[in-house]
């Protein structure tokens, strides 16, 4: 049966004041189920049930978070179906986008219990004193770990299992729009041997209240958040009264770059992987497209190919690449973004028409000839739509990539490799595709720069977001 209540202290309960919200299917605008909304009061116990949780959670030797966390992976893995489908129900997205993020989501399970063996301090002495300097790494404290809607088992997962890796408690606010995924994970955790309390499950659509209240506790001491930079900026603001450790990944406008010597079938190959993956809805989707004006007429057809072979439906059809985008709001900014740009001058190459119907379906689209007063140039777009410009010589096109507030990632086709690596250095971005279209990697530290973000998640550095270092000075 599908859990619908707050995951508390290692049991379903309603929240306090006995409020509920429902969860949509997106293909067809039905209800899939009616899910418990977390109140102030609700907080509190997972605040009490965390803390008591992680102190033995704290004292248990690597070794043995580790094999709870493999196990975990181990768990999710057998599970890769009813995840799959639960993730396409909620979120609308396509089976093969759902299989994906199930294996991306298990997967951070598998690389942090081997991380969790590896928080390695060092003794060295000080050059003048002759003192001895011991350091170690120790659980930075309860961790508050806030999700987006577009990955609702990946970026939960991506965050769950460092702290948990480090010897921390967590408290989980999902999506409002995808609740189901995060609590359908918590029976697994349990199976794995994650002990009551540690992790806890706080839906809620009193969002703003209820995740103040936890900031404010002088117990949470890490707050990790993926999502759009207004909201992240807000979070900021109130982890900057209890001096909490952030991360924060939060929105991107990534250019990818095709220069004239790319191998075009590579580039629109890697082309579709970053606009379409996810459908679009992602922070690391391609949402600028800068061409070489020698080979744009060239890839914008095998790319608008590309993208017409893509079938629209219902997620959980084997068949379908295209499912619906999460609610009508996204749809509609989306629609209004191929809008502005086509009543600034763009072209329409495929698509830009909204169907009727059910569900909050929008058609791949490429756009050419885009302006650069066009709004989708400056806003992230978060659905399948590709606005294509030209560039003509490098250190213009380096120059417009750069010109945004965001640096989360860009992409890079070309194959001259020297050149290739100086516009990755040039570029201002925390990550770069040299090409390829995909970055994301549970080995990798994963974020960005400027209004993209602070910290890393994946790699050994998202270990290090849930950890604090001490210094002890010895004398023997």
């Amino acid at each position: 049966m599908l859990p619908t209540d707050l995951y508390i202290n290692g049991r379903w309960r309603p929240g306090a004041g006995g409020q509920r919200f429902d969860v949509l299917n997106p293909a067809d605008e039905s209800v899939l189920a009616s899910v418990a909304s977390a109140e102030v009061a609700d907080a509190r116990d997972a605040l009490d049930a965390a803390q008591a949780a992680m102190q033995d959670w704290a004292a248990r030797t690597p070794r043995h978070r580790s094999e709870v966390l493999r196990r975990a992976f181990e768990l999710i893995i057998a599970r890769t179906e009813d995840f799959a489908r639960l993730i396409t129900l909620e979120n609308g997205k396509a089976r093969a986008d759902a299989l994906g993020e199930v294996a991306y989501a298990a997967e951070f399970f598998r690389w942090f219990a081997e991380e969790a063996v590896r928080a390695e301090g060092r003794v060295s002495r000080a050059p003048a004193s002759g003192a001895r300097i011991l350091v170690q790494h120790k659980p930075a404290g309860l961790a508050v770990l806030i999700t987006p809607w577009n990955y609702p088992a990946a970026m939960g997962t991506r965050k769950l299992a460092p702290a948990l890796a480090a010897g921390c408690g967590a408290i989980v606010k999902p999506a409002s729009e995808t609740p189901l995924t995060m609590l359908a994970l918590m029976p697994v955790l349990e199976e794995a041997g994650v002990p009551p309390g540690l992790v806890n499950v706080l839906p809620s659509r009193r969002t703003g209240e209820l995740v103040d209240h936890l900031l404010h506790d002088p117990r949470v001491r890490v707050v990790s958040f993926t999502g759009s930079t207004e909201v992240g900026r807000t979070l900021l603001r109130s982890a900057a009264d209890q001096v909490l450790k952030p991360a924060m990944e939060l929105g991107g406008n990534a250019p990818l770059i095709v220069f004239e010597d790319a191998d075009l079938d590579q580039a629109v190959q890697g082309a579709m992987l970053a606009k379409m993956r996810n459908l679009g809805e992602a922070c690391t989707a391609a949402n600028r497209f800068y061409v070489h004006e020698r080979v744009a007429a060239a890839f914008t057809a095998k790319f608008t190919a590309a993208m017409g072979d893509l079938r629209m439906g219902n997620g959980l059809d084997p068949s379908v690449q295209v499912g619906p985008l999460v609610n009508a709001q996204t749809r509609d900014t989306v629609a209004a973004l191929v809008d502005d740009a086509v009543a600034r001058g763009a072209r329409v190459e495929l698509g830009g028409t909204r169907p009727n119907g059910k569900g909050f379906f929008y058609p791949p689209t490429v756009l050419s000839q885009v302006p650069e007063t066009a709004a989708c140039v400056r806003a992230e777009i978060f659905g399948p739509v590709a606005a294509i410009q030209t560039f003509a010589d490098e250190s213009e096109v380096i120059r417009r990539a750069n010109d945004t507030e965001y640096g989360l990632v860009a992409y890079v086709f070309t194959r001259d490799m020297a050149r290739g690596l100086r516009v990755c250095e040039a570029l201002d971005f925390g990550m770069v595709g040299l090409n390829r279209g995909l970055v994301s990697d549970p080995a990798a530290p994963f974020g960005g720069v400027k209004q993209s973000g602070l910290g890393r998640e994946g790699g050994h550095d998202g270990l290090l977001e849930f950890l604090e270092t001490q210094y002890i000075s010895v004398d023997w």
